[in-house]
């Protein structure tokens, strides 16, 4: 009997089972791959071939016939390597694998040596398994703490072709690994980009509390040198702490986009996405084959900073309106549609005209006809959708250099908390209020405070 080697195919953040069956039969000797697998997955041949050799065991010279179902399912990158040739290695006889393997879900790309090199997706991928109540889970040694984070699916860490046969034939046993904690991968906040180093500016901190507090976009106009950049650096200083659930959220995302390392495997911090204006439209709203999560989905439970506003092209700011009003964006391909989150907070700086400077301003050298052409490139939709609109003044140097440390970022994150939790209070059914009835809410109960 043949046996059916489970793995998981991603497509966005959904999975999609896939069995993995290996035919070994008498004839000329081939090894084909059928089932709508891409380019990386026909290219495995090679990769499988090398590695059976240099793991000790014994490439079958028979045909080899490998089939992924469901057959009208596309399939996406190198992860199916580790089940294919473990497949191939029971079917011609040097390894027996256990009853129980089709609760097992197999992930992983091989070298030409036979070791496991990480994969993209594995927290997705943990998840959907737990979800689909699969008992285990084997992923390469540098996926191992992203996919522990998931409790409910036993997670093993494999380094190598050879280990996770010996496993499977008894041989060796392999320890599952434990939880990896939230706690354990918390980063420390950079106080490079602390409040108290803003001299001035008091109704810009202002602003940037207000926005945090009811995670408001913002939009700031001053002249260069007024510090609109330093000021949405140091946003990210104010805001809250993520809860596990969002981390969650952004990690799962972060790892569908190959972002996430050893090193640091959950994304404990919220985001803070700069984009330069010469991005395109696909990769703020993300594409590509399969589709990626772009810029704005990067920023989701986070901020996306879109500096020099009006330099970017008309088409890729029209992107923003449907993610800025729904928190989320749906990308269509041919082959299918996804839908990544985008609950991200736009935070964007721009000149007052062409030139910089603002009307009135000797060195401000753009006509009538300039400046409103320059302010034209913002639509009203685009406009409408952000909630605070200021203006940063350039302060003097000697004012600055007589000013003293203002508010640390903690003292102010403390006070957003508060707010952030008052408004939970009071909105306890969010389902009775629309969007723009809680956002003027907000902005209310925040300034009262």
């Amino acid at each position: 009997m043949i046996p059916r080697l489970k793995s998981l195919s991603l497509f966005g953040l959904e999975a999609e089972v896939v069995d993995i069956e290996v035919d070994i039969h008498r004839g000329m000797p081939a090894f084909v791959i059928v089932g709508l697998g891409d380019a990386a997955i026909q290219e495995s041949k090679e990769r499988i071939r090398s590695a059976i050799k240099q793991s000790n065991f014994t490439f079958p010279n028979a045909r080899i016939c490998v089939n992924l179902a469901p057959a009208d399912l596309r399939k996406h990158g190198p992860r199916f390597d580790l089940a294919i040739a473990l497949g191939i290695l029971h079917r011609s006889g040097q390894i027996t694998l256990p009853s129980d393997i089709d609760q097992s879900i197999l992930v992983g790309e091989l070298s030409f040596n036979g070791t496991l090199r990480s994969v993209t997706g594995a927290l997705p991928t943990a998840s959907e398994s737990a979800k689909q109540q699969f008992k285990s889970i084997f992923v390469p040694e540098s996926n191992k703490a992203e996919a522990s984070l998931i409790e409910d699916i036993s997670v093993y860490g494999i380094k190598n072709l050879e280990e996770v046969a010996d496993h499977f034939s008894g041989l060796t046993s392999i320890t599952p690994a434990p939880p990896t904690t939230f706690l354990s991968q918390a980063p420390t906040l950079n106080q490079d980009w602390d409040l108290k180093h803003i001299k001035g500016n008091e109704h810009g901190k202002r602003a940037l509390e207000i926005s945090a507090a009811g995670n408001h976009n913002l939009l700031m106009t001053g002249p260069p040198g007024s510090g609109k950049t330093m000021l949405a650096q140091s946003i990210g200083t104010i805001l809250p702490p993520l809860s596990i659930e969002e981390a969650l959220e952004v990690t799962k995302i972060h790892s569908v986009a190959g972002l996430t390392n050893e090193g640091c495997s959950v994304v404990a911090e919220r985001p803070f996405r700069s984009v330069h204006h010469t991005a395109s439209n696909i990769s703020i709203v993300g594409g590509g084959n399969p589709p990626k999560p772009g810029e704005i989905s990067l920023a989701h439970r986070g901020i996306l900073f879109l500096d020099e506003f009006p330099e970017f092209p008309i088409k890729t700011l029209e992107v923003l309106r449907q993610p800025l009003e729904d928190g989320k964006i749906t990308i269509s391909r041919a082959a299918g549609s996804c839908t990544y989150p985008a609950k991200m907070m736009l935070v964007a700086a721009m000149n007052p005209t062409p030139s910089g400077y603002p009307v009135g301003d000797p060195k401000c050298t753009s006509s009538p006809f300039e400046i409103q052409r320059y302010q034209n490139k913002l639509s009203g939709p685009i406009l409408d959708r952000i909630d605070i609109h200021i203006s940063v003044p350039r302060i003097p140097i000697e004012k600055l250099q007589s000013l003293e440390e203002g508010e640390t970022s903690d003292v102010v994150r403390a006070r957003v908390i508060t707010a952030r939790e008052s408004q939970g209070k009071r909105f306890k059914d969010l389902s009775i209020y629309t969007n723009a009835e809680m956002s003027s809410q907000a902005v209310k109960e925040f300034c009262v405070l």
